[in-house]
Order: structure tokens, then C-alpha cells, then sequence
């Protein structure tokens, strides 16, 4: 354990310590953050591969107390240094795909361009070795027995730890916060589009038995039909039944109450900022109008644990990078809480 004698939970946060100011190696803490510095698919904004640094940054003045857990930093959290190999990948691709989303956008045939052709072979085997990396990762972490996160990039970063945990630990089941379903097969042709990772994941990791989302505004016919067709497997929440019950005198006890009663025992939370109200996070890749309060969200997170679930993990993605700092501010407290309540989701 680290030596907390000489730390000073009030001071100001020191800059060359980790994420939160907090003097922990990887080894003394209990929670782990994992960057993944990916976005190769992105429809639109990019930023968000190099969002873990500005959330390092600005999580320097993230208070430590937390009402929920309050001593919860004292168990240790640490993130990890954003791979640079992974980042100069995720560059590359990016260029190509880029070229690849413009071509189609012309209504361009890329059956009858090599170069094109290449091209979405290259993004697609991509997003192959980052699943294997994200993985392997996540997998060493788990079998040390850590508590892990995954911190975006791009909603599509965290299909393979998923992986890990369903060999970890069996069946469970997702709550997604998010303006979009991601249940497209594919999107613009790339198979682990950011767009298309709950699809994936239903598809790939049978042990996910329940996808419960809340905050979706923003999706397609093609996603409408497969809820329909998977309707004991996927519950949703959207924006606009939900508001039209706030509206019409419900409270949002009532709403999250129904939200829990469709998840398993075992929950992980994908967290995807833009399923916030777009003026928490304005430089998000996709914002949509309407979503989540912070505190509709901290408490629907808060009382999956008070239910007595465990929280096998989570991820945030899609934070944005701006000029004053607000959407890593936003988002370093998102990590900050979500921190905390993996720690209570694993101890009471």
C-alpha cells in the first residue's frame, strides 16, 4: 500500500503526481484507469483519442471528498500513460477513413477503387488489433485482481474488455448512457465503428444477457427494427418517453426504478458523455439536444449499487477536447464518481 503519511488530502493538487493528485503507483492501487487514445471511425468532432491528458490535467481540481465514498481514494486509483503506439495508429487510420467517409459521401462505388478498397480493409483490421489490445490489457489487469475502467477515445475502445470480463466473470449486463443506440451493423462500412459497438458486443459476447439504455435521442430505422427483433435482450429508455413522463408528473425515482428492475446481478456501465445534455459537453464528437442532468446520472449510477448490484467495471468515451477545459473538467468528475461508486459497488 502507498504511504499516505505525508499526503495532504486538502492541498493542492501536485501536478506530478496521478490522475486526481493522488500519490499511487499501479501497483498500490485498486482501480485502474486504462487510456485508449483510439477514434478512427468518428462521424463527425474529433478530439477524443487525446482526451485522457486533459482529463489528467483538469482532474487536478477534482475535490477528493466524495459524499458516496468519502475515504474511496484512499484504495488508490491510477491511470496509466496513453499508449503512444496506439495513438499514432489511431492518427493514421483516421487520415485514411476520413478519405474513405468523403469518398462515399460523393455516392462513390469503392467496389470499383483499389485504393478505397485498401483503405477500409486497412480501418477495418484497425479495429481488430485495438479489440485484441484493449483486451489483452484489460485481461492482465483483471486476472492481478484489480478493479478497471476504460477511459475513450471513441465509444468503440471498450468491445474488448467486454471480452475480458464475460471471461471473467459469466453473464451480466450493460447500462448505456448515451444520445445514440450503436446498434448499426455497420457505418460507412467499418465494422467496429463507434456507431455499431453495441451491435457488436450483443453479437460477439453472448454472456452480456441484458442491454439496458437511457438517454437515447439520436437513432435509425435500422436500429429501431433491431430492438424490436431483441426485445427480451435490450430495454431503452429514450429521451423523449422519459421527458414526457417527467413531464406529465412522474419522478425520476419511478423512471430509475424500472431502469434497475431490467439489469442482472452483475452491471457495467458504458458511459458515453454525450448522452449528457450537450451544454455539460458541447465538444463531444456527436451532440444531440436533450439528455441527462449530471445529477439524473450520478443518481440512476448511485442506486444500481445501493440495489446491491456489482459493478464488474465501466468506461467513459467521447469526451471532448476544448479551449477553457470545461468538457475534461465535466469529465474528470464523471471519472471521479464513477471511481468511487466501483468501489462501493465492490464492497458493500
Amino acid at each position: 500500500m502507498a504511504d499516505l503519511t505525508m499526503f495532504n488530502p486538502n492541498a493542492i493538487s501536485n501536478p506530478n503526481n496521478n490522475i486526481f493528485g493522488l500519490p499511487f503507483t499501479e501497483e498500490d492501487a485498486r482501480l485502474i484507469i486504462l487510456p485508449v487514445p483510439w477514434e478512427v471511425t468518428v462521424s463527425y468532432e474529433t478530439g477524443s483519442a487525446r482526451a485522457p491528458n486533459h482529463i489528467l490535467r483538469e482532474s487536478l481540481k477534482v475535490e477528493l471528498l466524495d459524499e458516496d465514498m468519502k475515504d474511496g481514494w484512499r484504495q488508490g486509483f491510477f491511470m496509466r500513460i496513453p499508449d503512444k503506439k496506439v495513438l499514432m495508429k489511431s492518427d493514421y487510420l483516421r487520415k485514411e477513413a476520413e478519405l474513405y467517409i468523403n469518398y462515399i459521401a460523393e455516392g462513390e462505388h469503392t467496389e470499383e477503387n483499389k485504393f478505397m478498397t485498401k483503405t477500409l480493409k486497412e480501418v477495418n483490421a484497425g479495429g481488430v488489433y485495438l479489440n485484441e489490445w484493449v483486451y489483452e490489457q484489460t485481461k492482465d489487469l483483471l486476472n492481478k485482481g484489480k478493479l478497471v475502467c476504460v477511459l475513450g477515445g471513441d465509444h468503440s475502445t471498450m468491445l474488448g474488455f467486454l471480452r475480458a470480463i464475460a471471461e471473467r466473470h459469466g453473464d451480466f449486463g450493460i447500462l448505456q448512457i448515451d444520445a445514440h443506440c450503436d446498434l448499426r451493423n455497420t457505418y460507412t462500412n467499418f465494422k467496429y465503428s463507434h456507431a455499431s459497438v453495441m451491435y457488436n458486443a450483443l453479437e460477439e459476447i453472448p454472456q452480456i444477457t441484458k442491454l439496458v439504455q437511457v438517454g437515447i435521442r439520436d437513432f435509425c430505422e435500422e436500429e429501431e427494427q433491431y430492438l424490436q427483433a431483441h426485445p427480451d435482450r435490450i430495454k431503452v429508455f429514450t429521451d423523449n418517453r422519459v421527458n414526457r413522463r417527467l413531464l406529465e408528473g412522474e419522478i425520476w425515482k419511478t423512471i430509475v426504478d424500472e431502469v434497475i428492475e431490467q439489469l442482472p446481478q452483475n452491471v457495467y456501465i458504458s458511459f458515453d458523455i454525450d448522452g449528457l445534455d450537450p451544454k455539460l459537453c458541447p465538444n463531444t464528437g456527436s451532440p444531440v439536444q436533450g439528455g441527462l442532468e449530471i445529477s439524473q446520472a450520478f443518481y440512476l449510477c448511485k442506486k444500481i449499487v445501493f440495489s446491491g448490484r456489482k459493478l464488474l467495471g465501466f468506461d467513459i468515451s467521447e469526451i471532448g477536447i476544448s479551449r477553457n477545459g470545461w468538457d475534461e473538467n465535466v469529465g474528470a468528475r464523471v471519472l471521479f464518481k464513477l471511481c468511487n461508486l466501483m468501489l462501493l459497488g465492490n464492497t458493500l
